[in-house]
C-alpha cells in the first residue's frame, strides 16, 4: 500500500511542477504570430535597409558596395545637420511644451474642474483637447494650410479685421516663420496625448493627500507642485518618451504643409531621407540617413524605459 501512494505523490509533483511549464508554453504559441509578424515587418526591413545603406543605388540596377562611404559623407553634410537641428525644435514643439502644458491642464481639470463644475465638464473639454490627435494628421495639415494661407487665409483675415493688419505674415512660405509656424500646428496636434495620459495618472493618486493639503491652507498651485508632480513622475517620463520619438520621426505635418520648405527651412530627417530617397533617386543615401535615425530613436527608447523603470521603482518604495 505504501508504494501507490509514494508513486501517487510523484505523480501529483510532476504535475504540479508541468503546470507552469505548459502555462509558459502556451503563453508563447500566443506570442508567436506577433514575433513572425515583428520580424517580418520591422526588423527584415530594417537589415535591408541598413545593407542598402552600405551601396549605392538609384532603385534600379545592381547596387554597387561602397562600405561606410555614406555614412562618412553623412557627417559633413550640412542639409542633414539643418534638418536635425529642425527636429530639434520639433522636439521642443511635440514634447517638451505640449507636456508642460498638458500636465497644468490635466492637473486643473482634476483637481479643480471635476470637483466645482462636474466630472461630465471635465470629461468633455478632455475630449476636446484629444480631438486634434484623432484627426489623420493629411486632414488637419490641409485645414491649417488653409488658415495660414497668406492672401485669403483665416488667420491674416483675422487679423485685418481686428485693426492688426500690419501683422499679417505669410506664415508657411517666409523661410523666419515657417518652421514655428510648423510647430504651432504640432502644439496644436499633440497637447491631447499628455493631458489623456497625466489625468489617467492622477486616477491612482490618493485623495486624502489633496484634502490634508487642502486643510492645510494650500493653494492649487501648492498642491499641483508638491503633490500631482511627484505622484505621476512615471507618467511624464512615459510622455516624454513617446512623444520625443515622435518628433523625431515627424513626417506627414512636414510633407503636407510646407515639403520641407521654403528653401529647407522645415527639414527634417525623416523628410529629408523620403526625398534623398524618391527625388534625388539616392537610395543607399537616404538609407544610411533612415538607419542613423532610427538608432538614435532606439536610443532615447532605451533611455526613457530606464528613467521610466527607477521612477516607477521609487514610487513603489515610497508607497511601501
Amino acid at each position: 500500500m505504501t508504494v501507490p501512494a509514494e508513486k501517487g505523490a510523484r505523480a501529483a509533483g510532476r504535475t504540479r511542477h508541468d503546470g507552469p511549464r505548459r502555462t509558459r508554453d502556451s503563453y508563447a504559441l500566443f506570442l508567436l504570430p506577433g514575433v513572425i509578424a515583428f520580424l517580418l515587418v520591422v526588423v527584415g526591413p530594417f537589415l535591408m535597409n541598413t545593407g542598402v545603406s552600405f551601396t549605392e543605388w538609384q532603385g534600379i540596377g545592381t547596387p554597387r558596395w561602397t562600405g561606410l562611404a555614406n555614412y562618412r559623407e553623412l557627417l559633413y553634410d550640412s542639409e542633414f545637420w539643418a534638418s536635425f537641428r529642425h527636429s530639434l525644435f520639433m522636439v521642443v514643439a511635440m514634447a517638451t511644451v505640449p507636456t508642460a502644458i498638458g500636465l497644468v491642464l490635466a492637473a486643473a481639470l482634476f483637481d479643480y474642474v471635476a470637483k466645482h463644475v462636474g466630472a461630465r465638464a471635465a470629461a468633455v473639454l478632455r475630449a476636446c483637447f484629444y480631438l486634434p490627435q484623432v484627426l489623420p494628421i493629411a486632414v488637419a495639415g490641409i485645414v491649417w494650410s488653409w488658415i495660414l494661407a497668406p492672401d485669403d487665409g483665416s488667420l491674416n483675415a483675422l487679423l485685418g479685421a481686428v485693426g492688426l493688419g500690419s501683422w499679417q505674415q505669410d506664415w508657411l512660405g517666409d523661410p523666419d516663420l515657417a518652421l514655428y509656424s510648423v510647430m504651432a500646428v504640432m502644439v496644436w496636434v499633440q497637447i491631447g496625448f499628455p493631458l489623456v495620459v497625466f489625468m489617467a495618472g492622477l486616477q491612482r493618486v490618493d485623495p486624502q493627500l489633496y484634502e490634508a493639503a487642502e486643510l492645510d491652507g494650500a493653494g492649487w498651485w501648492r498642491r499641483f507642485w508638491h503633490i500631482t508632480l511627484p505622484q505621476i513622475r512615471p507618467e511624464t517620463y512615459v510622455v516624454l518618451t513617446w512623444c520625443t520619438i515622435a518628433a523625431l520621426k515627424v513626417f506627414g505635418a512636414v510633407y503636407v504643409l510646407t515639403n520641407g520648405g521654403p528653401g529647407g527651412a522645415t527639414d527634417v530627417p525623416s523628410y529629408f531621407s523620403f526625398a534623398t530617397f524618391f527625388e534625388k533617386t539616392q537610395v543607399g543615401y537616404g538609407a544610411a540617413i533612415s538607419t542613423v535615425l532610427t538608432v538614435i530613436i532606439l536610443a532615447l527608447s532605451l533611455v526613457g524605459l530606464r528613467l521610466q523603470t527607477r521612477a516607477e521603482d521609487t514610487a513603489e518604495g515610497a508607497r511601501a
